[in-house]
């Protein structure tokens, strides 16, 4: 090798130092938070199911920290996004249900002074992207443009009544910021697609981004396109049909999440973006969703419901292969978030940050109670204290009592044999409540039709 050739190579490698030095120093991460819909926790190969291929899920399970005890802060999905997005509990936000097209079964408006994660980080010098599902609202001043992203790609409503035509009770709530649009291809790929592009823009500007990318699938209706449907049919001969559908649906999904992780390699951003994936509540186990071993699912505050499949990849800062038994809830990624990027909390919130245990691998355990609700007609709630967690999973039951320990799939209900336990359990509960019940989460026409 010539003189020449040598200096030019010892050149480039230590312009390569510099460079990643400097952005290392002074360059604050990329985020990107991927939020499926509906997921059950026996769902991932990585999490126990025989039957599913899920290599990109698991790969990043693999190449960060696994949590196996995280926990949705609701058993359905407006008000788990909304604490996402507030680092609140839902129900001090105003989404103590979900937030509906038909006015009577309609239980959620954010209120007007919550802060969103967005918001922090556009004033922190972010650009904000929401691809996927909103849920929080469907109109002014509740849409996403308005409550703090730059750039908004998807779909407003809640469930699609169809994962081609996009619709929803006959409305299209497909939008490109403010733009109602109406795209061609399943919403996966579709949602796949632009998330990718929004990188490729991030990657060419040079802007930190934090990008949220919230699909709709696995949520009912199970959907997959009939390519991946028929390999899924031939692969599990002896499978019922609904569960080969779901694999189907969940397989594509996969798909989707492993060619945005390849897009963030290709573009270079894979080693400074932080990768945060958790699902909004459990799986619907009657349309072929697993929890595994845990107790019911969506719709209802056992395990099953509330108990989701989660990880944190950030290459270089959070060692690769660990799994951590630290229990945090959605709530709690808003402060962790904010603590590793340095974008300060501009309000109250009950989240609480993770940060240690994602870069030293320890963290005393949160000892504050949390609580989980949900409204429809009457509530259900579930509280957690250290082990203990009380539950009332239908309005008007006796609460029951288990040991999560002892008892991880809320066999032996304990109520009778811990009275004083219960006692105090369902005091705390109650405060919790009563301070819920006074944050109003009507849209402000209904809220006016009953003030008079």
């Amino acid at each position: 090798m010539s003189r020449i050739a040598v200096v030019t190579l010892v050149l480039h490698f230590y312009m390569a130092i510099t460079v990643s030095t400097f952005a290392n120093q002074t360059g604050r991460p990329n985020v990107l938070v991927i939020m499926v819909d509906d997921l059950g926790y026996g769902d991932l190969a990585s999490f126990g199911a025989k039957d599913m291929r899920t290599p990109h899920i698991d790969r990043l399970m693999s190449e960060g920290m696994r949590f196996n005890e995280f926990y949705a802060n609701c058993c359905v999905c407006s008000p788990t996004r909304a604490a996402l997005l507030s680092g609140r509990y839902p129900e001090m936000v105003g989404i103590p249900g979900v937030v509906r097209t038909q006015p009577e079964s309609n239980y959620g408006y954010l209120t007007p002074d919550s802060v969103m994660l967005p918001e922090l980080f556009q004033k922190a010098g972010y650009h904000t992207t929401l691809i996927g599902k909103w849920h929080l609202g469907l109109a002014k001043p509740n849409r996403p443009n308005q409550r703090g992203f730059d750039e908004f790609l998807g779909f407003l409503g809640d469930m699609m009544d169809d994962y081609w035509t996009h619709l929803r009770l006959g409305n299209n709530y497909m939008r490109r910021n403010e733009e109602v649009i109406d795209p061609e291809g399943h919403a996966t790929d579709l949602f796949t697609q632009w998330s990718i592009q929004s990188l490729e823009k991030r990657e060419a500007d040079g802007k930190p981004f934090f990008q949220y990318l919230a699909y709709n699938a696995p949520h009912f209706p199970i959907q997959p396109p009939e390519d991946w449907h028929e390999r899924v049919k031939a692969r599990e001969k002896n499978a019922d049909p609904a569960r080969v559908k779901n694999i189907a649906f969940v397989e594509h999904l996969d798909d989707g999440i492993g060619q945005v992780l390849s897009a963030l390699d290709k573009l270079g951003l894979s080693e400074n973006t932080i990768v945060v994936f958790t699902s909004d509540n459990g799986g619907k186990m009657k349309y072929g969703a697993s929890n595994g071993a845990l107790r019911s699912d969506k719709t209802h505050v056992y395990e099953g419901g509330i108990k989701v499949p989660t990880c944190v990849r950030w290459p270089g800062k959070i060692r690769a292969g660990q799994e951590t038994s630290f229990t945090a809830l959605t709530m709690d990624i808003l402060p962790t978030l904010g603590d590793l990027c340095g974008v300060p909390l501009e309000t109250e919130i009950e989240g609480r940050s993770f940060k240690p245990v994602l870069l030293e691998g320890k963290q005393a355990a949160f000892t504050e109670p949390v609580f989980h609700m949900w409204l429809q007609n009457g509530t259900k709630e579930a509280m957690r204290e250290g082990d203990w967690k009380l539950v009332r999973d239908n309005p008007g039951d006796p609460f029951e009592l288990y040991n999560l320990k002892n008892d991880p799939f809320e066999k032996v209900d304990l109520a009778n044999e811990q009275p004083e336990r219960l006692e105090r359990m369902v005091r705390v509960l109650m405060v919790h409540m009563e301070k819920a019940q006074k944050i109003p989460w009507k849209r402000p026409e209904a809220q006016a039709n009953v003030n008079h």
